[in-house]
């Protein structure tokens, strides 16, 4: 009985601390402004710290934050929370 609670303690606490082992953002860096057609979007580039890097666009004068480069999918609105995303996923 003692060691079916033990165990069961240990896979709670391992989900819990899963999320904590993802990777996070390090630092976030402008790269630059591209004209795309009639619009304008910044390039950054996330460093994570899994030592990767992901791209990052701003679009709507730095209100919209989406991942990758030149790209309109997957936005948030906060540069932050798209940093996350990014790195989480790399």
């Amino acid at each position: 009985m003692i060691s079916v609670t033990r165990t069961m303690a240990f896979i709670v606490s391992m989900a819990i601390a899963l999320p904590a082992f993802a990777a996070k953002p390090i630092s976030i860096k402008f790269i630059e402004d591209v004209v795309a057609g009639d619009s304008i979007y910044s390039h950054y580039v996330v460093v994570c710290s899994n030592e990767k890097e992901k791209d990052i666009s701003a679009w709507n004068n730095r209100k919209s934050w989406c991942e990758g480069k030149g790209s309109k999918s997957r936005c948030k609105k906060k540069q932050l929370k798209t940093a996350r995303k990014v790195c989480e996923k790399s």
